[in-house]
């Protein structure tokens, strides 16, 4: 299999990674540094090996984007696009809670993605993660001591998120209940978003899988510790009484559902929690 990675320099997307590379996968990784994994040697071992492939590049820059793809293409079709991208650093505001800069990161960078896909006979899978909490339904599973923290604290990153989702709801042609959730705003979407250029028709984007953590931790995989069990839960649309999921878990089911499991799970929307 040959995966793009983006935003995978740490966190769910270096985990997942990590584990498609040891079943011999081949991985390009989208990095603004190439020089954060100059001294890590899982990763170099695999460069050495020629499956692992590092392009600099921003992927909010659509040119960065367009070359990633470019460079992913040389090792064959692109069979998967990872997508992990999330704010690493965020400041707090007494009123607005955490805020990213820019407000838009996710949505923007998903956004060139889509618009600078190739085309291809056998178009990639592709595996999005997004966040619990984002919308009404997702807000209401929440347990209730965990909803003021996503009401106020993060509701800057989850309308990120939302406009994320809002732009793979449009491609792939999933309802999106305006009526609860509202639409994101030009702040975050760009104004006249749906003409961009090189941005798969409404209802054309297939093999996508979203996935939706809830509160994201560093714990370790339980999943590698359970005989008979995942370790964790998932479920198609919202999951009830979700608290927390380790990043390590989440990288779990990626690898599992990109490698495994993905006729089960393709073009859904999946909650994972312990």
């Amino acid at each position: 299999m040959n995966v793009l990675a983006i935003g995978a320099s740490r966190n769910i997307g270096y985990y997942s990674s990590l584990r498609l590379l040891a079943a011999e996968c081949t991985v390009t990784f989208m990095l603004r540094s190439p020089s954060v994994f100059d001294s890590d040697e899982a990763i170099q071992s695999h460069i050495k090996s020629g499956k692992a492939h590092l392009s600099k590049g921003d992927a909010l820059v659509q040119s960065d984007m367009k070359r990633a793809w470019d460079e992913a293409s040389t090792h064959g079709n692109v069979d998967l696009l990872l997508f992990t991208v999330g704010a690493t650093q965020a400041s707090f505001n007494l009123f607005k809670g955490f805020v990213i800069s820019p407000a838009n990161l996710v949505t923007q960078a998903l956004l060139n993605i889509l618009c600078t896909m190739p085309t291809q006979d056998s178009p990639p899978k592709s595996i999005i993660i997004s966040s619990a909490g984002f919308n009404h339904s997702s807000y209401a599973a929440l347990p209730l001591l965990m909803k003021p923290l996503y009401a106020y604290l993060l509701k800057g990153p989850l309308k990120d998120k939302m406009g994320a989702e809002r732009a793979i709801a449009h491609c792939t042609g999933w309802n999106w209940d305006t009526e609860h959730d509202g639409e994101p705003s030009d702040e975050i979407m760009g104004q006249g978003w749906t003409e961009r250029k090189g941005l798969p028709a409404k209802g054309t984007l297939k093999n996508v899988l979203v996935i939706r953590p809830v509160m994201l931790t560093d714990g370790e995989c339980k999943a590698e510790k359970k005989e008979n069990t995942a370790g964790y839960r998932v479920k198609a649309g919202d999951i009830a009484g979700g608290w927390t999921v380790s990043r390590k878990d989440v990288a779990h089911f990626v690898a599992n559902a990109a490698l495994n499991r993905w006729d089960e799970f393709s073009d859904k929307c999946i909650s994972i929690a312990y």
